[in-house]
């Protein structure tokens, strides 16, 4: 009898590959791994659905020259480990930045940390008392049942500064009113600072009379420079991929999306994509992925058991506006957080001040505006030519320049940016893992999104390299999943500072352990229970 291959099983036929691993998205998490396995002598194919750019979220994009950054990547980490390793993948091309952030509200900038003397003069007397006033009126009378970030912001510094400086740029930022919000996270979020200790600190700054680093603030110190790319993050991840190509141990596969992802019934794996060209079929003996834990899920055969509790993991998505402006740059700073209602987006990135070589043109200024939305949403759904007018118009608004002045824009969008931390988003994940770690032991989630948690780069870089050791040595000696949930939120100290980390399995290294405490709270709702309690 003669079997007659269809078309597509021909095709796939022809494009299929036997590796050592597979790794599903071509990030900081999978280029990572697939470099150190590469350079440990194991081949690797790694599948990336974008046709251009790797990088993931820290891809940069090019446009008629100009290069954007997808929320602004600093290249800081406490792990000596990781730092060696973006020095040695990008060896030459590291600049040192100075950092700048400020807030801006109504026509005003505010110094981020606060300067006292400046808030003051800026919000004038009449608005500077009433914030006053306000405050002093939540110390005398606080709430005693606090269960939303508004509860709890409004207690620590009174309503008027709450709606100033934390209610519109939270709500931009996830989605959700504040009073919905768990005051959980506003406790993490804005650990240990005070209204008093910040004004004490603010007098300090502005009369110069601190000499330790940072201007010796106290609370949630800030790097005042940060190392980066001088042609933006994707530098790093591009050189990543070529090196990777170099060893002749590993490929990346340009526009192709996971399809199926298979047990073999031996441990290994048959991965199926899909792109411009038809099916590809990769057989490896392990997988790796960072693709979303719920698209995961969807795609794994057999279907697993805990595929209803990945369908509940949401996120928050993320688009930016990239306008060029005939203008010199609009301000210094590395980014602002816009805090007023009267326009949709969060926060302006200026690329000139990530790197002077992200803009070709002297005469031109290039900025990002950033909005906050879903999936589907009216801002996400708009017309590119659409959203660049609004983000035109609202520069307009914010008084930053006038419309007339943007002579071109373009738009990317990044689906999944943000995690969501709902009430129940924990359970989901503990149950898909314990059930994957269970039946899979060759099937490996890292990174962001594959492990649905809000990390910086180097954490999710590490989590790679972890999951490296663990294939090599044959077992999963290092538990991937152990970080520190009471790490701080902002980038602080020096290179290598922190040394702790709580490990179930082998116990990672004082250097592995600084990056993986570095993952960052994200807000939750206020949950059934919590609510019937302060009911």
């Amino acid at each position: 009898m003669v079997t007659t291959l269809s078309g597509s099983a021909k095709r796939a036929a022809q494009h299929a590959a036997q590796v050592d691993v597979a790794i599903i998205g071509a990030g900081p998490a999978g280029l990572t791994a697939g470099y150190l396995l590469t350079k440990a002598g194991l081949s690797v194919a790694i599948i990336e659905k974008d046709e251009h750019y790797v990088g993931g979220i820290s891809r940069t994009v090019e446009h008629e020259g100009y290069r954007f950054d997808i929320g602004g990547h600093r290249f800081f980490s406490k792990s000596q480990q990781v730092v060696d390793l973006w020095n040695e993948i990008l060896p030459d091309d590291f600049i040192q930045r100075p950092r700048m952030s400020r807030i801006y509200y109504e026509g005003k900038f505010y110094s981020y940390p606060l300067r006292a003397f400046e808030a003051l003069w800026n919000l004038g007397i009449v608005r500077s008392t009433l914030c006053m006033v306000s405050f002093a009126k939540a110390k005398a009378f606080p709430n005693t049942a606090v269960k939303s970030f508004e509860d709890w912001t409004v207690n620590q510094f009174g309503h008027k500064l709450y709606s100033i400086f934390f209610k519109t740029y939270t709500e931009k930022v996830w989605g959700m009113p504040c009073d919905e919000m768990s005051a959980d996270w506003a406790a993490q979020r804005i650990k240990g600072l005070s209204l008093w200790s910040a004004v004490v600190d603010g007098l300090k700054r502005s009369l110069g009379l601190n000499k330790r680093p940072n201007d010796g603030m106290q609370t949630k110190t800030l790097l005042e420079t940060f190392r980066y790319p001088r042609l933006g993050p994707g530098m790093m991840w591009d050189a990543a991929r070529d090196k990777i190509h170099a060893t002749g141990k590993g490929e990346v596969l340009m526009g192709q999306s996971l399809k199926q992802l298979a047990s073999d019934g031996q441990g290994g794996w048959r991965m199926t994509t899909n792109g411009a060209d038809g099916e590809r079929v990769i057989t490896a003996r392990h997988a790796i992925s960072s693709a979303p834990m719920r698209e995961l899920a969807a795609r794994l055969h057999p279907l697993p058991a805990t595929s209803l509790n990945a369908k509940e993991l949401r996120y928050r998505d993320f688009l930016t506006v990239a306008l060029k402006i005939r203008s010199d740059d609009l301000f210094p700073d590395n980014w602002i957080y816009i805090h007023d209602s009267k326009v949709k987006v969060g926060r302006i990135q200026n690329f000139r001040s990530w790197s002077p070589e992200m803009v070709p043109d002297d005469s031109v200024a290039c900025v990002g505006l950033e909005y906050f939305c879903f999936e589907g949403d009216g801002l996400w759904s708009m017309a590119d030519q659409d959203l660049i007018d609004l983000a035109a118009h609202e520069l307009a608004i914010l008084g930053l320049v006038s419309a007339e002045q943007v002579i071109g824009g373009a738009v990317v969008r990044q689906e999944k940016a943000y995690p969501v931390y709902d009430e129940d988003y924990a359970a989901h994940v503990a149950a898909m893992r314990t059930e994957l770690e269970a039946a899979h032991p060759s099937l490996h989630l890292v990174g962001r999104n594959g492990m649905h948690r809000y990390n910086n780069q180097d954490h999710a870089m590490m989590t790679a390299m972890l999951t490296v050791e663990n294939i090599l040595a044959g077992e999963r000696v290092y538990d991937v999943w152990c970080v520190n949930e009471d790490a701080e939120y902002h980038e602080a100290g020096d290179e290598g500072a922190e040394r702790v980390l709580r490990t179930e399995r082998r116990a990672v290294s004082e250097d592995q352990a600084a990056a993986l405490a570095s993952v960052r709270e994200v807000p939750g709702r206020i949950s059934a229970e919590k609510s019937r309690d302060a009911a």
